[in-house]
């Protein structure tokens, strides 16, 4: 169950595009005179710079595709990729709608304020349109059951950068040596900064295991015969 028409693919994919790049400009303040540089070491920004760069390998791709094979067709090559990405992205909505706009979390030296318009594109619009992308173009039934805690490699790896990156000198503004509440040892201790990064992994994982199972029943749906009208 996905939609065969590239022409829509595309148009979906570049007004993607579009809304990604802005909110990443407005988070990153290219529009300003002081871009802050240092929001590439958060996951926020390195997630949403991973998904605009597959929504322009996408474009690419359907484009390609167009020119070769026609408007009509699948306009997905690699669900099971586009599902790591769209997993990639959901663990910055998740985290933030659960984690950090609730707790309302000092970031320097003021207080966060969620839900603002460029939060708005980065936390919860960026997610929607992988999400929205996936279910709409991707061919369904291609995922396995060990995937998800293959997709979780991308946030692990994020994790590890996170903790090597002010042991190398680095730190994520105003001199701040964690990204992000949950991460920070002084206050939470390694224990618990051991078991909420237990707990958020649980989550993560099994929210994934949602895509499967809907991949799998859209999948299942797709391949039952029609029966012909009645008479």
């Amino acid at each position: 169950m996905a939609i065969t028409q590239r022409y829509v693919a595309l148009v979906f994919r570049m007004a993607a595009v579009v809304l990604i790049a802005t909110g990443l400009a407005r988070l990153i303040g290219l529009f300003g005179d002081d871009p802050v540089w240092s929001t590439f070491a958060f996951y926020t920004t390195q997630s949403n710079v991973l998904v605009l760069v597959w929504m322009l390998v996408m474009v690419g791709v359907t484009i390609g595709d167009i020119v070769r094979h026609g408007p009509r067709g699948g306009a997905a090559p690699w669900p099971r990729l586009g599902a790591a990405v769209m997993m990639a992205i959901t663990v910055t909505m998740v985290i933030y709608l659960v984690i950090l706009a609730p707790t309302f979390y000092v970031q320097g030296d003021s207080v966060y304020v969620p839900f603002t318009l460029t939060d708005d594109l980065i936390h919860i619009v960026t997610p929607c349109l992988a999400i929205a992308d996936w279910f709409l173009f991707a061919p369904k039934g291609r995922l396995r059951w060990f995937d998800p805690p293959l997709w979780a490699i991308i946030p692990y790896a994020y994790l590890t950068f996170a903790f090597l990156w002010p042991a190398l000198g680095g730190d994520f503004g105003e001199g701040r040596r964690y990204p992000y509440p949950f991460m920070d040892v002084a206050a939470n201790g390694v224990g618990g900064v051991a078991l909420q990064i237990l707990v958020l992994s649980v989550t993560l994982i099994a929210f994934g295991y949602v895509f499967v199972v809907a991949d799998w029943l859209l999948g299942r749906a797709s391949r039952r015969p029609r029966r012909p009208p009645a008479a």
